[in-house]
């Protein structure tokens, strides 16, 4: 650049003063200067240079004070343009040392990478820690991947570096590592460059009408019935609410109608929502993947993401567009390039259980280092979230049941809330989800998987009208996706409510039939069932008398007593389960459940839960609250722990 226009320096430049100029000065003095104003290239890309701008006749170098900016962060200043510096006399000459000062400093830098373990290291005229940094870079390119590891590990537990060192690393590590660091627990969040500007938006347009174009631009080819519905209805919500910010009527009816503030329009990020959650389906089908990311897609996103913070449900739908997109490892360089591990990785790092879950799901999928498996969307990882040197040796899956989700159905009994003076909560005394905290601090050596799939009570409120899944369409969807995360390759124990004790009888049939799945099978070891309606449920009868349960979905109808499906599933699974060796635990409610403000109901009985196998323990609690524990002490939490262990433990004792 002459070094050009703007360059990065690792120190303040000394400014000087009349005062300090003195008549006479030698070339040794202007060494010294440079050898303190060095500079090196970071990864063969970034050219990181000192220049003098101006020198008077001499100077007075104050060594404590320089020894003081050495140890400062980056900063940037502007060069003067070459056509203005001055090109004889004394600066001419400065100038040329500097560059010879420059390329001693360069081939030092090189030597390092090409071997770090040569005697020649010693002689570079490097700080001792300056030199344990680029050691560690080195490794971290190393061939052997044992190597690798452990110099991701080095860096993520240095947590005394001075700031620039940070820096070298953000700068000059490779992907692998940038992932490795980010699924690091203990990483320093400097390690991580913020994104890259985000580019213009288009003149008179919004990041509404972007995201309504991103998602019209997207194939309708590959596509079912609900993701046409989740499509159109986006695309006309966000048509409405364009036109009455532009001075348009706003038209009665439509399913937008209900979100309305005013008759003159819609929230925005109510028809933002309806957009993401369009994408979110389409980001399932790889192909339309590939045209998100030809569309400008990612750094969308990210400007969504970053205007609403306020809002974790419009973040959580983002996350887990990236966590799909996440899964076509061919667009992991684009995801890469656009800042989305930066954000992860502070992310994975929040107290918010829902957003460091969708954070560790989509670093799972970008690591190919250290992780196999791949998680579909609703398959999350509760422990370990992060990479461990604990071996894992079984997996334990909670299946929630209708209207249930993956975190939620699992918290603690909203009965008290204990809170430290510092405001954080006392995962020992509460927590949102106690998988996550109390069991995984309980086995560390377990993987603990929670899924989510979308269920309705009622057709009036599903989410889209002509979905229609039924408990063995559900079954193998979920063992899909289960086996593409690695189930059955561990010993595993399953754990379910409600409805979600039918899919595990019914994901263990279908596996039982299908010989690639025989793993499944062969490594159950047991099942817990909270409350489920092995017999059938007293949810549906009461159906004409509740008012949004009109139309029962089909989740509803298949629980009723008289449902020919349900017996035939308890049939079925009694006669496969009679030769295997499963342990099997019972809980079951005795308290009923407020349905509404007005009907208490007693969902499933005594006898209903009682699958004819294992122990049958009855709870005083409510249908809601039977798989959330009070308290760690509680004896729902101590006697599901105290059976996982027993279960498991010939396999966790290997």
């Amino acid at each position: 650049m002459s070094l050009g226009a703007c360059c990065v320096i690792c120190c303040r430049r000394i400014g000087t003063s009349a005062s300090r100029l003195k008549s006479r000065t030698s070339w040794r003095n202007i060494r010294n200067i440079i050898r303190f104003t060095g500079s090196f290239i970071l990864g063969g890309s970034l050219f990181l240079t000192y220049e003098v701008l101006a020198l008077k006749k001499s100077l007075t170098l104050d060594t404590q004070v320089v020894e003081r900016e050495k140890m400062k962060s980056y900063i940037y200043v502007h060069t003067v343009p070459a056509d203005k510096l001055e090109t004889h006399g004394l600066v001419w000459q400065a100038r040329k040392e500097l560059h010879k000062a420059v390329r001693k400093v360069l081939a030092a830098s090189a030597r390092v990478l090409r071997n770090p373990f040569s005697d020649s290291v010693s002689t570079v005229d490097i700080e001792d820690h300056d030199c344990a940094v680029w050691l560690l870079l080195r490794k971290s390119r190393e061939g052997d991947r044992a190597a690798r590891l452990e110099a991701v590990q080095g860096m993520s537990q240095a947590h005394h570096w001075h700031d620039y060192q940070y820096r070298v690393i953000a700068q000059a590590c490779d992907p692998r590592t940038l992932i490795g660091l980010a699924r690091s627990k203990e990483s320093d969040l400097r390690f991580f460059l913020p994104p890259p500007p985000l580019p213009s938006l288009k003149e008179d347009s919004s990041t509404e009408e972007e995201l309504r174009h991103l998602l019209a631009s997207l194939p309708q080819t590959e596509i079912d019935e609900c993701l046409q519905y989740f499509t159109s209805l986006a695309l006309s919500e966000s048509s409405q609410s364009l036109a009455a910010q532009k001075g348009g009527l706003w038209c009665f009816g439509g399913n937008g109608l209900p979100y309305a503030e005013s008759f003159g329009e819609v929230p925005s990020a109510t028809v933002e929502m309806f957009c993401l959650e369009a994408i979110v389906k389409h980001s399932e089908i790889p192909s339309h993947c590939d045209h998100i990311e030809a569309g400008g897609g990612l750094q969308l996103l990210q400007r969504l993401y970053q205007l609403h913070k306020d809002c974790p449900k419009v973040q959580r739908n983002i996350m887990r567009i990236i966590g799909n997109m996440a899964l076509n490892e061919h667009l992991h360089p684009a995801i890469i390039r656009s800042g989305w591990v930066s954000l992860m990785a502070e992310a994975l790092k929040s107290f918010h259980i829902m957003e460091a879950s969708h954070a560790a799901r989509t670093l799972a999928n970008l690591d190919r280092e250290t992780v196999h498996e791949k998680y579909q969307d609703g398959v999350y990882v509760l422990h370990p979230q992060c990479r461990t040197s604990q071996p894992i040796k079984a997996d334990v899956l909670f299946i929630h049941g209708l209207m249930g989700a993956a975190f939620k159905t699992w918290r603690q009994q909203d009965s008290e809330r204990v809170l430290l003076e510092n405001s954080l909560v006392d995962e020992d005394r509460y927590t949102t989800c106690w998988p996550k905290t109390w069991l995984a601090k309980d086995c560390p050596a377990l993987r603990i998987i929670s899924v989510e799939y979308d269920t309705s009570l009622s057709d009036w409120r599903a989410r889209c009208p002509m979905e229609r899944k039924s408990i063995a369409f559900r079954s193998n969807e979920l063992l899909s996706k289960l086996r593409a995360a690695g189930v059955g390759d561990r010993p595993m124990i399953w754990i379910s409510h409600s409805m979600g004790g039918l899919l595990v009888k019914k994901m263990l049939l279908e596996a039982s039939k299908k010989p690639e799945l025989s793993a499944v099978i062969n490594n159950t070891r047991g099942m817990i069932f909270y409350s489920v309606p092995h017999h059938g449920s007293h949810l549906a009868e009461y159906s004409v008398n509740i008012r949004y349960l009109l139309f029962p979905s089909l989740e509803v109808k298949e629980l009723s007593k008289d449902s020919p499906a349900l017996k035939t599933l308890q049939d079925d699974f009694m006669e496969f389960a009679k030769d295997k060796n499963f342990q099997v635990l019972n809980f079951v409610e005795t308290q009923p459940t407020f349905i509404g403000s007005m009907i208490k109901l007693h969902i499933v009985p005594v006898e209903s839960a009682d699958l004819g196998i294992g122990d049958l323990i009855p709870v005083d609690v409510n249908h809601l609250n039977i798989c959330k524990p009070k308290t760690k002490d509680a004896f729902l939490y101590q006697r599901t722990l105290q059976f996982i262990r027993e279960t498991l433990a010939r396999d966790l004792e290997k």
